[in-house]
């Protein structure tokens, strides 16, 4: 089954709705994805999407040093993001709440 697209538009709104929460950076994020059950998540899948998420506007980065060792990036929502993570949360309640009534059915 293809898991993997499935997964692409679920995971940006998911990332964007933990970095909604308040600056945070990439290993908290995956952090959080692996406490919300997303376990086989690695850096090389979600660094991407922070990219994308960047790229697209929808989130700033800034580097700063980290307590702990070398220079972090950090990032948070844009207004523009906040915007879009709205739209994203009723796209997918809609279209969940679509495919559960027709799977419930079966």
């Amino acid at each position: 089954m293809a898991d993997a697209q499935l997964m692409k538009g679920i995971l940006e709104g998911c990332v964007l709705a933990l970095v909604a929460k308040g600056e945070t950076y990439g290993y908290e994020i995956l952090s959080e994805l692996v406490r919300h059950g997303f376990e086989d998540l690695g850096e090389g899948t979600l660094y991407p999407v922070l990219t994308r998420l960047d790229k697209n506007g929808l989130i700033s980065c800034r580097k700063a040093k980290s307590p702990y060792g070398p220079i972090r990036k950090y990032y948070s929502v844009t207004d523009e993001g906040k915007k879009y993570l709205e739209e994203f949360l009723q796209s997918y309640g809609k279209i969940t709440a679509c495919a559960n009534s027709v799977l419930e059915e079966r």
